[in-house]
């Protein structure tokens, strides 16, 4: 299992540097083990930074991975709530219960 830690915003001019990170953990390849993407500093996330969270969600899940976000900030939180996306994103509280979960549940 693998952490990256998101910082500031993610958005249409910082998405590249999960886009570098999310193709260093994608050719790990199938079997590698899920993604935790520690959000605790992020300050903001446009619809890029979404895009970019569900194009890595979607490229792992085709190799049988999970993306796990972990320290999610309330402003963060809440624009996935108003999108939906809490209901696609494994979240957890921090980092260490993400790796505890290991892909499993969607929330902790």
């Amino acid at each position: 299992m693998t952490s990256t830690a998101l910082r500031g915003e993610l958005d249409f001019d910082s998405m590249v540097q999960l886009d570098e990170a999310g193709e260093k953990e994608l050719a790990r390849g199938r079997g590698a083990g899920p993604v935790v993407a520690d959000c605790a500093a992020l300050s903001f996330c446009d619809s890029s930074g979404i895009g970019a969270l569900l194009r890595l969600f979607q490229r792992l899940g085709a190799q049988e991975r999970v993306l796990l976000l972990a320290g999610v900030p309330h402003s963060v939180a809440r624009l996935f709530s108003m999108t939906g996306l809490d209901q696609v994103f494994a979240v957890h509280a921090d980092v260490e219960r993400a790796l505890s979960a290991g892909g499993k549940g969607m929330t902790s």
